[in-house]
């Protein structure tokens, strides 16, 4: 099964754009997920159980480096990028 991903990070840090940017990184590293990035999040798409691997160990990795760091996600069943033709709406 397919799953769309949309997570926005909030690093309680001064230097959380550094902290943001690890993050997308580390996802991007990952040669089976998808990854969209906007100005307010960050769009992973890819195989439900493998999305949701990788996910869970790059905002683990966050954590561990990050003192206080949120995570807002929203999970959607099915692949939000196919049915816009690559575009995220």
């Amino acid at each position: 099964m397919k799953v769309s991903v949309d997570i926005s990070l909030y690093p309680l840090t001064e230097d959380f754009l550094t902290v943001v940017d690890d993050f997308i990184q580390r996802l991007k590293k990952e040669p089976d997920l998808t990854i969209k990035v906007n100005d307010l999040s960050t769009q992973v798409f890819g195989d439900y159980a493998t999305v949701l691997s990788k996910v869970n160990a790059a905002m683990q990795a966050t954590h561990e480096k990050t003192p206080k760091a949120a995570f807002i996600m929203k999970i959607l069943n099915g692949d939000l990028l196919d049915q816009h033709s690559g575009q995220y709406a």
